[in-house]
């Protein structure tokens, strides 16, 4: 059983997030990004197919050209899409853009590119594993570690924070590179990300072995998920301390509200009271990484949720106040949040523990917790994750199909079919 895709769309277009961490992101290193052909010989990372005598495959280049999204992200600037969205922005064109090419290629500052690098390469190796002005050739030496390689530049995917950050900071936004309500009116697909399966659904260019186990730690699958949810819930927070998200003017930047909150036919009348009091036909802001935080954290951290719950609903309050507020709350619940956090990525989950978060999302999307379709949409992506982290998603297969159908086109999306769907998935646990 695979886990699902949420469009490839999705893939290619993803835009923009990361706060401060240790290891500056690849884009914000002062190392020289050397470019794709650096790495492409048949002697380097280019070989036609996988090296058995060696401790990577060395074809990781020909993985990436002809398997990997991140591969065609210049592309997809090129296509006629894009073009009209850039013509609805004013743009001249979409593959000159810094806003576009901020997340569709390894964009860095012309004095960081060396005499290889181009830009049409799009997402190409040192977007993610950092510039390789430091360690380029000393990385293949066998002398070098891992650890040196870090201490020159390159950039610890192996640390599931550190990756949520690298990854966010292109399917959710940063201060400095965000898909806006703007950009999105333009034409450009609601951002949709979920860490753990983006990851499995990218294809591998490295193999998870004992080998590799001795020069990197091994990311569980439960572990990468908790990772993604934390750095969203707790960027999503700092980006609406940003002053940018209440410019001073009557919209906010509707982009972090729940979509389809608005968008949806006149006639589909949803007029219902929401838990948290906020009054009919608000709207929301899009809070479906902290309510999956908050499930994660009823069956990890119990006590601490009826504090979170209310300053969570007192950020929706806020949003109805004044930017002040909103600031307000956000720093608010951030703190309460932040040394809850960072421990989840580096928990060690064992099978029941697994089976309780499984029980306890299952159990608050049955309750119609998850009523808006993005939430619902992880919650469904986090029970697939743990269920085949468990081993019984082809035993659980029709239930997960089916639940997986009533999020599969988010214009159909009804909250008590999805309630009622994740009480049967429930009842065959």
């Amino acid at each position: 059983m695979v886990r699902r895709k949420l469009t490839a769309l999705a893939l290619l277009l993803g835009i923009a997030a990361g706060t401060a961490h240790a290891q500056p992101l690849p884009e914000e290193g002062a190392d020289i990004h050397q470019g794709v052909a650096s790495c492409a010989t048949s002697v380097c990372h280019g070989k036609v197919s996988a090296d058995p005598e060696s401790n990577v495959w060395l074809n990781e280049y020909r993985v990436w050209l002809r398997q990997d999204y991140h591969s065609r992200a210049y592309r997809t600037l090129q296509t006629a899409q894009s073009q009209a969205i850039a013509d609805k922005l004013g743009l001249p064109s979409a593959q000159g853009a810094k806003i576009c090419l901020d997340c569709h290629a390894d964009n860095v500052p012309a004095d960081s590119r060396g005499r290889r690098f181009q830009i049409s390469d799009g997402v190409g190796c040192e977007a993610c594993h950092g510039g390789g002005g430091r360690w380029l050739e000393s990385h293949a030496e066998t002398t070098t570690s891992h650890a040196d390689n870090i201490a020159q530049g390159m950039y610890p995917t192996e640390d599931p924070m550190a990756r949520a950050r690298l990854c966010l900071s292109c399917h959710l936004g940063t201060r400095d590179k965000f898909a806006t309500h703007e950009i999105m009116g333009a034409g450009h697909p609601r951002l949709a990300f979920e860490l753990e399966t983006f990851t499995v659904n990218q294809p591998a260019h490295y193999e998870a072995d004992a080998d590799y186990r001795e020069r990197k730690p091994y990311i569980a699958s439960v572990n990468m998920w908790l990772a993604g949810l934390a750095v969203t819930g707790m960027h999503t927070l700092e980006l609406l301390q940003e002053e940018w998200f209440t410019q001073p003017s009557l919209v906010p930047e509707l982009s972090f509200f729940q979509c389809h909150a608005c968008h949806h036919p006149m006639d589909d009348l949803r007029w219902s009271q929401e838990p948290d009091r906020l009054p009919p036909g608000t709207a929301r802001l899009n809070d479906a990484s902290l309510v999956l935080l908050l499930a994660v954290l009823e069956t990890l951290s119990p006590g601490d949720v009826a504090g979170l719950r209310s300053d969570l609903n007192a950020l929706h309050q806020a949003s109805l106040q004044s930017r002040e507020r909103v600031v307000s709350a956000a720093r608010a619940l951030h703190a309460r949040l932040e040394p809850l956090v960072d421990q989840l990525s580096k928990g060690e989950y064992g099978p029941e523990q697994q089976r309780q978060l499984r029980r306890e999302l299952l159990a608050q999307s049955a309750a119609e917790r998850f009523r808006h379709f993005t939430a619902a949409e992880q919650a469904f992506l986090a029970v697939e994750t743990l269920s085949l982290s468990l081993g019984d998603a082809e035993r659980l297969k029709p239930r997960l199909d089916a639940l997986y159908a009533s999020v599969e086109d988010e214009n159909r999306f009804v909250p008590q079919q999805f309630a009622v769907l994740a009480r049967q998935l429930m009842g065959a646990l």
